[in-house]
């Protein structure tokens, strides 16, 4: 061989492993920029409304209705027990009534 094919044949070899180098990093700076691209935040597509401020009246206008509802509740309970507790005092009453009135009916148709 002789020394130009040679020396052709070496700055080949040498320019062929300068462009391998620059192949690996391109392909790291590609890799690195996928990656980066991948760990990006997300972000949201949509309007963040600001929070309404703090209300009270509204509060204290929901507890003294639930409060108000509260105390019918318990008014319509007692009275309904109270309905309750008349019905089973008549009818005790009319039970004992019913019983005397039979005593006296059986005494009576005895003793004619």
């Amino acid at each position: 061989m002789n020394d130009d094919a040679l020396q052709k044949a070496i700055a080949a070899a040498g320019q062929a492993a300068d462009d391998s180098r620059q192949l690996e990093l391109v392909k790291a700076v590609l890799t690195a920029q996928t990656l980066a691209q991948a760990m990006q935040p997300h972000t949201c597509q949509h309007d963040h409304q600001q929070p309404k401020p703090f209300d009270a009246r509204k509060w204290w206008t929901i507890g003294a209705l639930v409060t108000a509802g509260g105390c019918v509740a318990c008014a319509l309970a007692l009275a309904f027990a109270m309905a309750a507790i008349a019905v089973a005092i008549a009818a005790t009453c009319g039970t004992g009534c019913f019983l005397i009135l039979r005593s006296m009916w059986r005494d009576y148709l005895n003793n004619r």
